[in-house]
């Protein structure tokens, strides 16, 4: 099954459809849509502005991916729009 959960609006949609971020576990560093050979925490976000504020608006991001999360990389994610 490919489907994943959006972090900021919980709407259920396929992995391919959605901006991926996850804490690498052997460099301890976040990556962006990295390769799906890299092991690590991931969470998944919706193309979607509003979606990546939610996300980090409350939090959310640092929570699942459980490392601080910078307002570098939330510029980086609204680039990958």
């Amino acid at each position: 099954m490919t489907d994943r959960k959006c972090v900021g609006c919980g709407e259920i949609k396929d992995r391919n459809q959605m901006i991926k971020i996850t804490k690498d576990h052997k460099a301890n560093t976040l990556v962006i849509n990295g390769k799906s050979d890299t092991f690590g925490r991931s969470a998944y976000l919706c193309y979607n502005k509003s979606c990546i504020e939610n996300a980090f608006k409350k939090n959310k991001l640092q929570k699942i991916l459980k490392t601080p999360v910078s307002e570098e990389l939330k510029g980086k994610i609204i680039n990958e729009l």
